[in-house]
């Protein structure tokens, strides 16, 4: 008799999660034990943020599921109502395709809404990217909680391993896999510069920057002056600058207007709203500089060896190699960073730094394998709390005393 497949279902609700899940979707879908089922939610659905859905479908992966969510606002109120149209709309799509396993990434709203769902179901979560820290955002207290909310840890270092099991998972929970985002790096075709430039319209000047800005949402009330200061340090630099749109967060529209205004009236700004994966990387192996405060800063760019300034407090917390360099929200740090940055003897100090993230060396192919693996069941799906204190009392219960040993 030939066993069931196992379904995997995964949720995707933003063109940054979708890049980093690409290695596992070709694995999911490539293995023939496996059936993917696809919950497409958040941004992608969205005109306002290009409806990225069309970039899955372009890819071939079969969509399960659309679940509308979000609100024409980034208003606190409108990102907590969000919230609860997300939990509902999930509800509702697993009730109708229910996964063996749900894969969820990171710390977004719209991941917590759809592990919030999956509870009473009893639908196993497996969690990418835990244990990390975001000190300046409402995504940190997100993350540990859908931690909490999952019965299998993805984790990306030794480091944020431990910190899951500080929060009183089981150590048989919780694999050290790597960044997935970085299996992408060995499978995008690099392209020329002149195909590059060809595919984004426009020529790439030296040196050029490549700038991610995201609202700390904890401080969205700041988000307006502190983009303020980012666009004036680039106005003084003169230098040419490639702009991304931030998320769909508290203060990413006014974040976005200020932008979309600075390129009008800047010839040396140009603005992409939506890059995609291949296009992406290879601006960054030719760009001189990433500013911003963007996670892929502080998780991809060290495998390119490329300079990143930091901005301010959304990334605090986080690991980070030496190719960052962290400064504050004014626009004289910010600009000295980038001074800083573009010199070639700070670029000849990034290219010969490891990535702290790349632990699993192929973490699509480790995450995968747990997810066809690890027995469903109780045991998967009840929890217990690992109590630290009482374990190391275990464990110094356990040990031979010296009359044992002698």
């Amino acid at each position: 008799m030939t066993p069931a497949m196992r379904t995997i279902g995964v949720v995707t609700v933003a063109r940054s999660d979708y890049g980093i899940y690409l290695p596992i979707l070709h694995r999911i879908t490539d293995d023939p034990g496996l059936a993917l089922k696809l919950f497409v939610s958040g941004m992608h659905l969205s005109p306002e943020f290009g409806l990225t859905v069309r970039d899955i479908e372009k890819d071939g992966f079969p969509i399960s599921q659309r679940v509308e969510m979000l609100l024409a606002s980034d208003s606190p109120e409108a990102i907590a109502k969000s919230l609860g149209l997300g939990a509902i709309g999930f509800a509702q799509a697993f009730a109708q395709q229910r996964p063996d396993i749900l894969l969820v990434l990171g710390d977004r709203f719209e991941m917590h809404a759809a592990a919030l769902a999956a509870l009473p179901f009893k639908i196993p979560v497996a969690h990418l990217h835990g244990g990390e820290i975001t000190e300046g955002v409402i995504d940190d207290s997100l993350r540990h909680s859908i931690t909490k909310l999952s019965h299998l840890h993805l984790v990306s270092t030794e480091a944020y391993a431990c910190r899951v099991r500080q929060m009183g998972e089981e150590g048989w929970r919780v694999i050290v896999c790597g960044a997935p985002a970085l299996d992408n790096i060995a499978t995008v075709p690099l392209m020329l510069k002149p195909a590059l430039e060809n595919a984004l319209g426009f020529a790439l000047e030296k040196p050029c920057l490549l700038a991610t800005f995201h609202p700390a949402t904890l401080e969205f009330e700041e988000a307006e002056w502190k983009c303020g200061e980012l666009l004036l340090a680039i106005e003084r630099l003169d230098t040419q600058t490639v702009f991304t749109l931030p998320n769909a967060d508290t203060g990413g529209r006014v974040i976005s207007k200020l932008i979309k205004a600075f390129v009008l009236t800047h010839p040396k700004a140009r603005l992409v709203e939506n890059l995609g994966t291949a296009l992406y990387f290879n601006l960054m192996r030719y760009v001189g500089v990433m500013v911003g405060n963007s996670s892929s800063g502080i998780i991809e760019a060290p495998s390119f060896g490329l300079p990143v300034v930091n901005i301010g407090s959304r990334q605090r917390g986080r690991a980070r190699g030496a190719n960052v360099i962290d400064v504050t929200s004014h626009c004289d740090d910010i600009t000295a960073g980038i001074r800083k940055a573009l010199t070639p003897e700070f670029r000849a100090t990034c290219q010969e730094q490891p990535n702290p993230y790349s632990a699993g060396k192929n973490a699509s192919a480790i995450i995968v394998d747990a997810l066809k693996s690890v027995p469903l069941g109780e045991k998967l799906a009840v929890k217990k709390f690992i109590d630290l204190q009482a374990a190391d009392a275990m464990q110094r219960m356990s040990r031979p005393t010296g009359a044992q040993l002698s």
